[in-house]
C-alpha cells in the first residue's frame, strides 16, 4: 500500500508505462532464481528501493534518467511480484489463500485512493504544475515508498513446526538446487497454466486501460469542462474505492462461498462488460489518441461526468474479481513452485499490460473495448475450465484419503 500509493500516482502522470511492462515481462526469467537465491523478504525489500529511487527521479527528471529508470524498475517489479506471490502462498494453507489474496488485494489497491486523492487536492485547479509543486509531491512520495520498502521486514515468517511451514521450507530448498527459472518455462505449458494465462492475459490489458488510457479519455473530453484534467486523478479514486470494496468482501466472504471462485470471476466479467458498454456510450471515439487540446467530438449521450466515474468503480470492482481469484487459484495450484509460477503469471500479464500500452496510442476507443470484451469473455471460460480441473482434483484426493 505504501509503495505503490507513490508508483501509482506516477503511473497516471507519466508516458512511458510500455517500457516498464515490457520490461517486467521479459524478467520475469530471473525472477524466480533471484528470490531462492536471496529470499522472498530480501528481494521485496531491495527492489522496493529501486521503485523509491524511479519516485526520486521525478524530482528533477531528464531524459536519461527517466528512460534508465524505467528499465531499472521493470526489473524489479518482475523479482517484486514473484517475491509476493512466494510470500502470500507460504503464509497461507489452502483454506486460507482465498481469504488473503482478498486481504492483500485491498490493501494494495488503498494506494490508488490515497495517492489519487492527494494529487487531485495537490494539483486541482493548477493548469500549469509549477517545478516547486512537483518536488513536493514527489519528495513526499519518495518518502512514502521508502516507509513501505522498509515495513517488508516486519513480514513473519511461516513457524517451523506447522505443515505448511514445511512444506515452504523444502520448497525454498528445492528451488535453491534447482533452476527456478527452467522450472517457470515447465510451468508455463502445463495444461492449468495455459488455461489460466487466457484470463490472465485479460487483466494486463484491462490493467493498462484503466491505470493509462480511460483517465487519458476523460481529461481529453472537453466536454467535461476545465476541470477535465483534474478528473483524471479522481477517476483513479473511484477505481481504487472498486478495488477495495472488491478485494475487501472477496476476502470476508472466501470461507462464505460454497461455490467456488467462478461465481467472483463471472461477476468480475458482467461488471466489466457493463462498464465497457457505458464507456462506448459516455466516450468519444477519438478520445485516447486526441491531440493535447483534448476532442470535441460525442460519442452516443450527452457526456457525464457522473457516468464517467461510475465507469471507473465498476472498472476497480470488476478487476479485483479477477485478480483476487487468479492469485487464488495460482497459489492453490501451485503450491509446491508458487515463485516460478507467479512469475509465468506476471510474464504473461505484464507483457500484455505492454502490447496494450503500444497499441493504445493508435487504436480509437471502440477498438480498444472490443479487444477486451472479445478477450475478456475467453479468459472466464478458460479460468472455468480451471476451476473445475481443481474442484475434481480436490475431489480426487479426497477420495484417495478415504
Amino acid at each position: 500500500m505504501f509503495m505503490f500509493t507513490a508508483f501509482q500516482t506516477c503511473g497516471n502522470i507519466e508516458v512511458c508505462m510500455a517500457i516498464i511492462y515490457g520490461v517486467f515481462s521479459a524478467s520475469n526469467l530471473i525472477a524466480p532464481s533471484v528470490v531462492a537465491v536471496i529470499g522472498p523478504q530480501l528481494s521485496m525489500f531491495f527492489s522496493g528501493l529501486v521503485y523509491s529511487g524511479y519516485i526520486a527521479m521525478f524530482i528533477h527528471p531528464y531524459t536519461w534518467s527517466f528512460y534508465t529508470a524505467s528499465v531499472v524498475v521493470g526489473i524489479a517489479a518482475a523479482i517484486l511480484w514473484t517475491a509476493q506471490g512466494n510470500l502470500l502462498t507460504i503464509n497461507s494453507t489452502d483454506a486460507t489463500i482465498g481469504r488473503n489474496s482478498g486481504i492483500f488485494w485491498a490493501l494494495l489497491q488503498f494506494s490508488l485512493f490515497f495517492g489519487n486523492m492527494y494529487i487531485y487536492f495537490a494539483w486541482h485547479g493548477h493548469v500549469h504544475i509549477s517545478d516547486k509543486d512537483r518536488q513536493t509531491v514527489f519528495i513526499s512520495l519518495t518518502v512514502i515508498s521508502l516507509v513501505g520498502s522498509f515495513l517488508f521486514f516486519l513480514i513473519q515468517k511461516p513457524e517451523p513446526e506447522a505443515t505448511p511451514s514445511e512444506a515452504s521450507e523444502s520448497l525454498l530448498q528445492t528451488e535453491s538446487t534447482e533452476s527456478a527459472s527452467i522450472k517457470a518455462l515447465q510451468l508455463s505449458v502445463t495444461k492449468e497454466m495455459l488455461l489460466l494465462s487466457i484470463s490472465i492475459a485479460y487483466t494486463g490489458l484491462e490493467l493498462t486501460f484503466y491505470s493509462g488510457v480511460y483517465g487519458t479519455c476523460i481529461g481529453a473530453m472537453t466536454q467535461f469542462g476545465d476541470d477535465a484534467k483534474s478528473l483524471i486523478g479522481l477517476s483513479g479514486i473511484f477505481i481504487g474505492l472498486g478495488e477495495i470494496l472488491g478485494g475487501g468482501v472477496f476476502g470476508m466472504l472466501n470461507k462464505c462461498n460454497r461455490f467456488g471462485r467462478n461465481p467472483v470471476v463471472l461477476l468480475g466479467l458482467i461488471t466489466h462488460f457493463v462498464a465497457f458498454y457505458l464507456i462506448f456510450l459516455n466516450i468519444a471515439s477519438d478520445a485516447p489518441i486526441a491531440p493535447e487540446e483534448g476532442t470535441h467530438l460525442q460519442a452516443y449521450i450527452t457526456p457525464s461526468v457522473e457516468v464517467a466515474l461510475l465507469c471507473s468503480f465498476l472498472l476497480g470492482l470488476g478487476d479485483s474479481c479477477f485478480n483476487t481469484q487468479l492469485l487464488s487459484i495460482v497459489g492453490f495450484m501451485f503450491r509446491e513452485d508458487s515463485a516460478p509460477a507467479f512469475a509465468v503469471f506476471k510474464f504473461v500479464q505484464s507483457i500484455t499490460a505492454a502490447l496494450a500500452f503500444f497499441y493504445s496510442n493508435y487504436l480509437l476507443l471502440h477498438w480498444q473495448l472490443l479487444i477486451m470484451v472479445v478477450v475478456g469473455f475467453l479468459g472466464t471460460l478458460s479460468f472455468f475450465v480451471a476451476e473445475w480441473v481443481v474442484v475434481s482434483s480436490r475431489r480426487d484426493t479426497d477420495y484417495d484419503s478415504i
